[in-house]
């Protein structure tokens, strides 16, 4: 699911976004992190029950129109794509899955990672979830958590 896969990266570090831009095979550009964080802001705003500050991510979606197109392939199928350069494209693409997001039930339930030092939003697959993942926040907690209680 893009959308979810976007909140993870919106507000990650740069390196973890340089690598999601990559898988998509999308060139760095520095709209990207801006539009990370007026997507975070919309989240962060939805989740509040607040209005977000939708312009930034309409003008993503205005600046490489989406169309479907048809195929064939034993049968017919459709696709959608979009028009416009690779940054253009890229842009519409995260905003699209933003939009999505913001748009389901799920943006009420982004939560923000309670590890210190981690600023994921992530959408719980529990309520009692605290941690963007367990394995990594999640431990580092546990084990902060040990020492302060075992150092002398």
């Amino acid at each position: 699911m893009l959308a979810i896969d976007f909140v993870n990266t919106l507000t990650s570090e740069d390196d973890r976004l340089d690598e999601w831009l990559s898988s998509q095979g999308l060139p760095w550009s520095e709209a990207f992190r801006d539009l990370r964080g007026h997507v975070g802001a919309a989240v962060l705003a939805v989740r509040d029950g607040l209005e977000p500050d939708l312009a930034p991510l309409n003008a993503a979606l205005r600046g490489a129109p989406s169309f479907e197109v048809l195929t064939w392939s034993g049968a017919v199928e459709v696709t959608r794509e979009r028009e416009g350069d690779e940054v253009a494209r890229g842009l519409a693409l995260l905003a699209d899955a933003a939009a999505e997001l913001l748009a389901s039930p799920a943006a009420r339930k982004v939560k923000t990672c309670e590890a210190p030092g981690c600023r994921l939003l992530f959408v719980p697959a529990h309520p009692r979830r605290r941690w963007c993942d367990p394995a990594t926040c999640g431990n580092r907690v546990r084990v902060a958590r040990y020492y302060q209680r075992h150092k002398d």
